[in-house]
Order: C-alpha cells, then structure tokens, then sequence
C-alpha cells in the first residue's frame, strides 16, 4: 500500500466547559474524515495519544468536534494547535478522485511561471471556503497564495517536481521584504485567513480538486 499523510484538521480554542474545540478545517471532505469514531494518533505534550471523535456540529459556518477522551475545558484548551491527521491509502484515494492532490505532495515542489520563470517553492496547501490555495514562498520574500485553481495553475508534475502556474499580473510582484522565515507552512488562522505579508486575487474558477 503506499500510503500518504493528511492533516484534516487543526484543533482551535475551547468551546463551552465539556471539552468541545472549535477546528480549522484543512479538508474539503470534513463530513467523511471527521465522522465519529474516527481515531487521530497525537503526539503533544499535554494531550492524549489518540483523539476519538465522539461528534462534530457546525455553527455559522465554523465546525466545532468533541473528542471522547477530552470531557472537560482545561483538557480541550491543551488540544490547540494539535493537527489530526490521517494515514491513506494512496492508490484507493486515486480511484475514487483521480485529479486529487495532497499537502505532501506538493510541497516542496518549484512554482514556476508559463513564461519559464521560477516563482517560488510551495510550503504548504491551505483549504478555504470558496477554493485550496497553494501557499508559495517566492525568494527573500514573503508567502504568496496561489489559488488552486485550473485557470491560475494549469498543471503539476509531481516527477519533474514543477507546478506550472499562470498568476495574474501584480502576485509574485512588488512584495514586501520578508525576514521571518518561520512563517512558512501551517494553516488559516482561527481568526484571519491570511497575514500581512500575503497576497490573493479572488477567482471564480472552480477550484481544483485536493482530496485532502
């Protein structure tokens, strides 16, 4: 079986005193990778080994999960920034949505623009709301978000390690200078959804499929 790692989710803050946690969400299929009885093996200080999903509620749009091993406040507050990740199997994952791609798999890989430009490295991929953004780290500055989108990036070849991308005009261009190097990777923010050194265009494009 070759098998590859997803992170589902981020554990955000407690909710109410019997251990519910609001989650950032890095999936689009939440219903199917967070349904109860699902078991996350965790490993951080202050948090149980496994985290077994007892129920899950959304509210305004946000999801928010209880774990049966956390009860109370003290114990769900330990939980943030705890990643639930899941092991799969590659090749089923393929079957059933073969244009699906994963954070694994993409990062690390060189943007490079239609032109033949190099753009960039991704750090990570990001699910929001209306489409997955590829999250790039162009040289000596700061992150970019690329929308995961056909229109903006119209190919990836995992082998040659390229993702080919057609940004509008102005994104990879007149950034700010970036020192912070600390900042690549990790998710959307429980509060913002993205930081000030980062820049988006909006698209309409339907998004590309991540399977994450």
């Amino acid at each position: 079986m070759t098998s590859v790692h997803v992170v589902v989710a981020t554990v955000g803050k407690a909710h109410g005193l019997r251990g519910e946690v609001a989650l950032i969400l890095r999936t689009d299929q939440p219903a199917e990778r967070l349904a109860a009885g699902t078991a996350f093996s965790v490993d951080a200080d202050g948090a149980p080994d496994t985290l077994t999903v007892a129920s899950t509620r959304t509210q305004q749009g946000r999801w928010y999960a209880r774990f049966a091993e956390v009860t109370g406040r003290t114990e769900a507050e330990a939980l943030r920034g705890v990643d639930l990740e899941l092991e799969l199997d590659r090749e089923e994952e393929a079957q059933e949505d073969p244009d699906a791609w994963y954070p694994s798999e993409l990062t690390g890989l060189t943007v490079r623009h239609v032109d033949g430009r190099d753009l960039g490295v991704v750090v990570d991929l990001e699910h929001y709301p209306a489409q997955d953004v590829l999250i790039v780290r162009a040289p000596g500055r700061g992150r970019v978000m690329l929308p995961f989108v056909a229109e903006l990036v119209p190919e990836v070849d995992v082998e040659a390690g390229i993702v080919l991308a057609d940004p509008p005009g102005g994104l990879f261009e007149d950034l700010p200078e970036d020192d912070d190097e600390t900042s690549e990777g990790g998710g959307p923010s429980e509060d913002t959804q993205s930081a000030e050194d980062t820049q988006c265009p909006e698209s309409t494009e339907s998004p590309a499929s991540t399977g994450v």
